[in-house]
């Protein structure tokens, strides 16, 4: 299979281990690409959320992918996020081409790049706050699943697809507000620190924008995330831009998840002594 060689991509707000995670498109997308840098920007796996109970094969394959990428070539840099804030303690290990971090800043084409998640400007991640910050992402969940079960129906009557959430966000003007003031302060905060493009997850809005102050402008882009927008961003020939899925694109070239990726309890036993392991080496 063709794979599309891109510079840099930046995914975040994956969300395994949610009904309402898009694994399979992600999958199919991954399996296009050959980045040279490939930069998991927080959110990918949903630890508040995480349960034995539901982690699909699709979602074991998205994780077997970025593997995939690694041992291909791509260098990958997970930085994490509030749902995956429980790597944090492992943050700046690098092992091989793999590095695990809270941000990092690196120069493309002469510009320097500031990427991290973004949560530090949201209140609700922090403090007694947080407990309702994790039933509002129960909450959200549920809502993105009974989306779902709505927008198969219509489908099947021949109507466009709706998105619940995007109808609630576009309609509470606070909201609207709260998106706005985080865009405004990432970038704010960039130009202070003479960044010329700052990168964000966390609030599920892609956005690719040209924001000015009294001290200067920066490009503030947003990769969305592969719950509903479907999203990523690419960097090649000198300039970033917004990947939005089309499964148009990939009728004839889906292939079938792995039947025979491990059992959950023993991915995770696997993995918690990975972790163990990156514990003892951050000691030494």
């Amino acid at each position: 299979m063709y794979k599309r060689p891109v510079q840099v991509v930046v995914i975040s707000d994956v969300h395994l281990g949610t009904y309402g995670c898009r694994a399979t498109e992600l999958v199919n997308y991954l399996r296009s690409i050959q980045p040279s840098l490939l930069v998991l920007n927080g959110d990918i796996i949903d630890g508040w959320q995480f349960s034995k109970r539901y982690f699909p094969q699709s979602h074991m394959q998205v994780i077997k992918e970025i593997f995939k990428l690694l041992s291909t070539g791509t260098r990958v840099v997970y930085i994490t996020g509030n749902h995956d804030e429980m790597l944090r303690r492992y943050s700046d290990l690098t092992i091989g081409q793999f590095t695990l971090t809270d941000k990092m800043v690196m120069e493309l084409n002469g510009k320097m790049t500031w990427i991290f998640h973004g949560d530090v400007f949201d209140r609700t991640t922090k403090g007694s706050a947080k407990a309702i910050a994790k039933l509002g992402g129960w909450g959200y969940d549920l809502l993105i699943l009974i989306n779902n079960l709505v927008n198969k129906i219509l489908a099947l009557t021949g109507h466009e697809k709706l998105s619940f959430s995007k109808v609630v966000k576009n309609s509470v003007k606070k909201a609207v507000k709260w998106i706005g003031n985080f865009e405004q302060t990432a970038a704010e905060l960039a130009i202070e620190n003479n960044y010329d493009t700052v990168i964000c997850g966390h609030i599920h809005q892609p956005q690719k924008k040209l924001v000015k102050t009294s001290n200067g402008q920066v490009e503030y882009l947003n990769s969305g995330d592969w719950i509903e927008n479907l999203t990523a961003l690419e960097y090649n020939e000198h300039q970033w831009s917004i990947y939005t899925y089309n499964p148009a694109n990939f009728v004839s070239v889906t292939r079938h998840i792995d039947t025979k990726l491990p059992e959950l309890n023993v991915l995770t036993d696997e993995v918690a002594m990975f972790i163990s392991s990156l514990g003892t080496a951050g000691q030494m």
